[in-house]
Formats: C-alpha cells, sequence, structure tokens
C-alpha cells in the first residue's frame, strides 16, 4: 500500500478498487453463509482468509481516499495513521478468529460430521469466480502503481485459497472423507494467521515510529554529506513512518555560517536526496552554523 495524491487516476483506481471490494465482500459473505449451511469449516476458513485480504483492499482504498483529502490543522500529517491503528486491530481479531476455526477442526478430527457436499462445490465454484472478476478489473486498472500491485496479489492468494477448497470438495465428494475439510481449514489458518502476524508487525513498527526496515540511519548520512560537501556534519537524525510507503525525516546539519539564500539552496539539495534516494518526503532540517576554533 502506498499513498498516491498526485496520481492523475486516482479517482479511476478508486472506482475499480470499490468494485473489487464489494465483490470480495459479496464473496466473502456467501461463504460464510454457505460454510454454515453445508457445514463445511473449509469454506468457512476461505471465508475468514477471504477478510483478511478484504481488510488489505479496503487498506488500499483507504490509502488512495485519504491521500485525496488536504491536511488540516488538527491533523497536519493528514489521516493516514488511521489505517494503521485499523490495520493492527485487525491483525489481533483475525487470529483469534483462526483459533476459534482451529478449534472446531479439532473437534471435527475427533468426531468427523457429514457435509453437504453439492453445496459445498457450488459455494467454492462461487468464490472462483467472484476473485477471477476481482483479479480481472484490478489488472485493467495497471499494475505499476503498488497499491493496486498489492491488491492484486491478495486476490490472488484468495483465489488460490478457492481453487484449493473447490479441489477438496471434489475430493469429498467421491471420496466422502470429511476429514479433508478439516486439513483445508487447518491450512487456511496457517495462511491467515502468517498474515495476520505480518500486519501485525508491520503495524506495530509504524505505531512505535521505529526507523523504517529498509532505511539506514547511517548510510542516508552518508549518502547526504557526499552529495552535498557543503555539509560538515548531521546528526540528531529521526526517520519514521507516518503510513506505509510514507516517510518523514527531522536533523540536525551543521553548516559554515552563510546568508539564508546560501542555507536555503543547501535545504533544497537536501530534500532532493532524501527524496530521491530513500523516498522521504516530509523534512524538518535545523542549520548549524561550524565553530571555528580561533
Amino acid at each position: 500500500m502506498t499513498t498516491t495524491s498526485h496520481h492523475p487516476h486516482a479517482h479511476s483506481k478508486l472506482g475499480k478498487l470499490k468494485l473489487a471490494l464489494i465483490l470480495t465482500a459479496l464473496g466473502m459473505i456467501i461463504e460464510f453463509i454457505g460454510g454454515f449451511l453445508s457445514n463445511s469449516l473449509a469454506l468457512i476458513s476461505d471465508a475468514g482468509h477471504m477478510l483478511t485480504h478484504l481488510f488489505a483492499l479496503g487498506m488500499s482504498y483507504f490509502a488512495i481516499l485519504l491521500a485525496l483529502r488536504p491536511a488540516s490543522k488538527k491533523h497536519t500529517y493528514g489521516f493516514y495513521r488511521a489505517e494503521v491503528l485499523a490495520a493492527f486491530i485487525n491483525g489481533i481479531v483475525l487470529i483469534f478468529v483462526s483459533g476459534y476455526i482451529v478449534y472446531q477442526a479439532v473437534l471435527r478430527f475427533i468426531n468427523p460430521e457429514e457435509i453437504k457436499i453439492y453445496e459445498m462445490l457450488f459455494v467454492a465454484l462461487f468464490g472462483l469466480l467472484i476473485n477471477g472478476t476481482s483479479i480481472f478489473l484490478l489488472t485493467r486498472t495497471g499494475v505499476s502503481d503498488l497499491n493496486i500491485r498489492s491488491a492484486i496479489l491478495h486476490e490472488l492468494g484468495d483465489l488460490i485459497s478457492s481453487i484449493a477448497v473447490f479441489i477438496g470438495a471434489l475430493f469429498i465428494f467421491y471420496t466422502r472423507n470429511y476429514l479433508i475439510d478439516s486439513i483445508l481449514s487447518f491450512i487456511i489458518c496457517i495462511l491467515i494467521v502468517i498474515w495476520s502476524v505480518r500486519l501485525l508487525i508491520e503495524s506495530s513498527h509504524i505505531l512505535l515510529e521505529s526507523t523504517p526496515r529498509h532505511l539506514d540511519i547511517d548510510e542516508l548520512v552518508k549518502q547526504v554529506k557526499s552529495e552535498i560537501p557543503r555539509i560538515h556534519e548531521m546528526h540528531h537524525v529521526h526517520v519514521w513512518t507516518i503510513a506505509t510507503s510514507m516517510y518523514a525525516l527531522t536533523a540536525h546539519v551543521v553548516i559554515d555560517d552563510c546568508k539564508l539564500s546560501n542555507a536555503d539552496e543547501i535545504l533544497k539539495k537536501i530534500n532532493d536526496v532524501v527524496k530521491n534516494r530513500f523516498n522521504i518526503e516530509h523534512t524538518n532540517i535545523q542549520f548549524e552554523c561550524l565553530i571555528k576554533k580561533p
């Protein structure tokens, strides 16, 4: 997920993402209902898997939507952190949901229950069609944007999960081995937990205002000093993530005593370096004069 406030096709992408969201939500609801009606834990698990990706699509949509809103005096960085907070809460909820499904799957291992095969097959096939349609819509938007690319990857994950459930339903149809349903539930729950843990780690990292994982502050300072020789020292450097792929930096920069216009030129060069090299668009630089010893 990335912010795309300056993208000329943001509204078009919003439309495609919104339609994909609606289709995924529809597929999730039908799989939940179908899972209860057919007594299939695999379908309920797949619906839970769709819920994780529905949330990912929602965050992509949310990121673009919020990027179109201007910052205010009360929210000087805009409203981007809302998506991070929601991601953290979602990750916790999904882990508990997975735990409950695993508990039910264990009970099914001990006492296998009959599954209504035709209903399971029909709902699994419907899930396949929904995911395929969503992927088709998103690929027509283009895959150059990271938001859209992320959404497509999540839909592909749902598609693979739906294929597994459909194949599992076929196996159950021919073998009448209902344990396959529980095994599929375990596998899908593992996928949900993996995705949820990653979501929790990533969102916690942002909420704690940690340095972005891909960024080395020593390397940043070295790069800035090498490209701008007029800088003698750079310290008190802090870099953090405002929201996904949206970074901010504060630093003290030591330069020779000079005119304000010269300092402004150095500031522009610093901003160019950190933006082009490290994708940091929000900076707050404080200059300090080099004290020369007599």
